[in-house]
């Protein structure tokens, strides 16, 4: 993801990888297994954190054009394993590695070598020895436009139990902060409410001006983070003030830093995220199907519930075989030559 205002076009300087947990965009948003409105002003994506991880995993990892030796790569494993033409299902694998992701190896190896090296790749870092990782998916099923229900599924594929966080979050394009051109700053700002949720469910009220008002309903007494989607200003632009005493790191300083200053005690923002952490055993999963979205005025409720479920199940029988092709894909690959 980049977004360029720079003088001399330089966009991977400009806004870099590092920056883009505490810097808003403006035109468009990123994202693990992300779905969003057409016009990206409400989005939805999967944030994970494995303990050891400098920063949450919220978005793919790449070199740009001068780091990489054969140009730009993202170094990441993420597989689209099945949809409907008309995205009523849809099923992603991301494959996460339980020890740190190596950030600065890769960057560091791949600027040494020439355009005649293979490349460094993240399997060559050593980071998927003996099958520590997660598989992580994330499933999509429509009841209808608005009602959406979310299932996550944590496959440990390694030989001891690991500890994952998992965190599904909305959030707001930002559109209405003073930095935007008067001509295009949205008029009205949206929020982001905890309010009290059926039983055990956490939910939140979702306002919009323009996509009217959706309820996120997030399985179990879980922790919901608030923040703000605004830039960090004072972390990357010293000398500029922020517009918000919660901006768009703040949930990641507060899982990974435990700041819970960071987000917000008022439970409401513009950017919110749903804590699950989970431990699974060695060889074992973990399956829930922890949010749901849809219109306030929807009138399906759990009667939608119970169709998606069935949806949900019928689709992950249909794609069985799929899903054991991406699980071979990365055991496959380790056999290489090198």
């Amino acid at each position: 993801m980049r977004e360029d205002y720079s003088e001399n076009g330089d966009a991977w300087n400009f806004f870099t990888h590092d920056q883009a947990r505490s810097r808003a965009y403006r035109w468009g948003e990123d994202g693990l297994a992300g779905i969003s409105d057409d016009k990206q002003r409400l989005c939805f994506a999967l944030a994970l954190w494995n303990g050891k991880d400098p920063i949450l995993k919220e978005r793919l990892f790449g070199l740009t054009n001068s780091e990489g030796n054969h140009g730009e790569d993202v170094k990441e494993y993420y597989f689209y394993l099945d949809s409907t033409p008309t995205h009523s299902y849809m099923k992603y694998l991301y494959k996460y590695p339980q020890a740190a992701y190596p950030y600065a190896d890769l960057v560091e190896t791949n600027r040494r070598r020439n355009r005649n090296d293979m490349e460094y790749e993240l399997l060559d870092t050593g980071v998927f020895n003996d099958d520590r990782y997660f598989d992580v998916f994330v499933e999509y099923a429509k009841g209808g436009a608005d009602d959406i229900l979310v299932k996550i599924t944590a496959a440990n594929r390694g030989p001891d139990a690991a500890e994952l966080h998992l965190l599904p979050t909305l959030w707001f394009r930002n559109d209405w902060s003073r930095w935007i051109a008067d001509s295009n700053r949205a008029a009205v700002k949206p929020s982001l409410e905890q309010i009290e949720g059926a039983a055990g469910a956490s939910a939140v009220a979702v306002t919009h001006p323009l996509l009217g008002e959706f309820i996120l309903s997030c399985e179990g007494d879980v922790p919901l983070l608030f923040t703000e989607n605004e830039t960090n200003h004072e972390l990357l632009f010293p000398g500029q003030k922020n517009e918000s005493p919660y901006v768009k790191d703040g949930i990641n300083d507060c899982v990974v830093q435990g700041n819970q200053a960071a987000v917000n005690p008022g439970k409401k923002g513009t950017k919110v995220a749903a804590q699950y952490k989970v431990n699974v055993g060695a060889g074992q999963s973990q399956s829930d199907s922890p949010a749901a979205l849809r219109r306030v005025d929807g009138s399906e409720g759990q009667t939608l519930r119970k169709a998606v479920r069935r949806r949900l199940c019928r689709q992950a029988s249909r794609s069985r075989r799929v899903l054991q092709v991406g699980h071979a894909a990365i055991r496959d690959a380790k056999t290489r030559p090198t």
